[in-house]
């Protein structure tokens, strides 16, 4: 039974962008190194024949050249194919490539003599030897790259018979560890990019298979919902307990959709720090239902992701109480205010309003929701939270916080029982 909403939720997946891009990064990150280096590997092939043939003259043993060199071709195509396409990128291949290597390297000794071995390269030609250098520095990094390079390069002065420390002159053995270095490093960006990318593609992947979903309860399960609360008020007597129940739990799924949609929020802000920043107006949004109107700029209200998360929290305090304490019936308003430097953020509700001396007593009785939950939180940023309200008269907070914190701490008011 799992399986089914697994598998739709694959294909859906794979008809979105997201789900493109998803397909796009899953492939290996350094492919395009592997399929550059075989073509690196052609023309160091093309050299290596040209050198036999300048050369094989002058060999001891001309036809085990040639036979080794036609071991070298073999290797050359075969390697470069399942390289090319990806069967062939692993380290036993890789190993067994170094060693071919070398092994070609040091029967130099047997096919040449000592003093043509000093006065030229190594045979097969240490260009067509580098190939192994990159492949390990593809597959391994730079440190891989690195040690092959020495190898190789100390392989190569094995059959010379001495090290020639006139690097002005033979750069062989720093040429071929800076190729693996080289190599190296940018293998192991590529991963770290292809990482980068692969987390961004799932995460926009989710993020429109959360949208989708939202959209879909918003138009069947919410409005159904919705529908049977204001009926219920409307018919009343027995009725009006479901109705009740009904627009609890519309509150109740329209709040885990907000928070869904905040917790993908965080999760691409992850590691922003302080440059990461949340649209307050589209998070306020998310508490609009038939009991809750939402008033906000059309354009983003930016402010940084704490500051927006905090105020977020106390506004869902605020509208907690609303449902509450203002009455079955009593109606909530959110108005939200880009001032520039400051965002102000008003809450207010057409309930029973509060009665002089009522917070005092509940803070008197440990009762702390307001003072920590709303004051606290908005002081917690250098704002104010001031409210307004008086018995029949209905409630209003205002939150006016700053999008810098202040280096001075700020101390915000509740100002109870005043009018404008």
């Amino acid at each position: 039974m799992s399986a089914q909403p697994s598998t739709r939720w694959v294909a859906q997946m794979r008809d979105t962008e997201a789900g493109r891009l998803a397909r796009a990064v899953d492939v290996d990150p350094v492919g395009p190194l592997w399929r550059g280096a075989q073509i690196f590997r052609v023309l160091s092939y093309l050299y290596a024949l040209g050198f036999q043939m300048a050369i094989n003259d002058d060999l001891q043993h001309r036809a085990v050249a040639w036979a080794l060199f036609g071991l070298l071709t073999v290797w050359t195509a075969v390697s470069g194919i399942g390289y090319f396409v990806g069967f062939a990128r692993s380290r036993y291949w890789v190993t067994a490539e170094v060693l071919l290597v070398c092994g070609l390297m040091l029967s130099t000794s047997y096919v040449a003599d000592a003093e043509w071995a000093w006065n030229n390269q190594t045979w097969p030609t240490t260009l067509w030897a580098t190939n192994a250098v990159i492949s390990v520095a593809i597959l391994a990094g730079p440190v891989g790259g690195i040690v092959t390079g020495l190898v190789v390069g100390g392989t190569s002065t094995f059959v010379k018979g001495e090290l020639n420390l006139n690097f002005g002159r033979n750069a062989t053995i720093i040429v071929i560890v800076a190729t693996g270095m080289a190599v190296g490093l940018a293998a192991a960006n590529a991963r770290r990019s292809h990482e980068k990318l692969s987390a961004a593609a799932r995460i926009a992947a989710a993020a429109e298979e959360r949208e989708r979903l939202s959209r879909e309860v918003h138009d069947g399960v919410l409005q159904v919902l919705a529908l049977i609360a204001r009926r219920g008020r409307e018919i009343g007597g027995p009725t009006a307990e479901l109705a009740s129940l009904a627009a609890e739990q519309e509150r109740a799924l329209r709040r885990l959709i907000s928070d869904a949609g905040d917790a993908g929020s965080e999760s691409v802000l992850d590691g922003a720090g302080e440059t990461g920043e949340l649209d307050l107006a589209a998070a306020l949004r998310d508490f609009a239902d038939d009991r809750v109107s939402v008033s906000a700029p059309a354009d983003p209200v930016a402010v940084p992701a704490h500051i927006g998360q905090e105020i977020r929290a106390a506004v869902l305090n605020a509208l907690d109480n609303t449902r509450h304490h203002a009455g079955p019936d009593a109606r909530a308003y959110i108005l939200v205010e880009d001032l520039g430097d400051d965002v102000v953020v008003s809450v207010r509700d057409d309930g029973i309003g509060i009665s002089a001396g009522r917070l005092a007593q509940a803070v008197s009785q440990g009762r702390l929701g307001v003072a920590k939950s709303i004051v606290g939180r908005i002081e917690s940023l250098g704002g104010s939270a001031v409210l307004d309200t008086e018995p029949g008269g209905g409630t209003e907070w205002e939150f006016t916080v700053p999008r810098q914190p202040r280096r001075q701490g700020f101390s915000g008011s509740s100002t109870e029982g005043r009018r404008n």
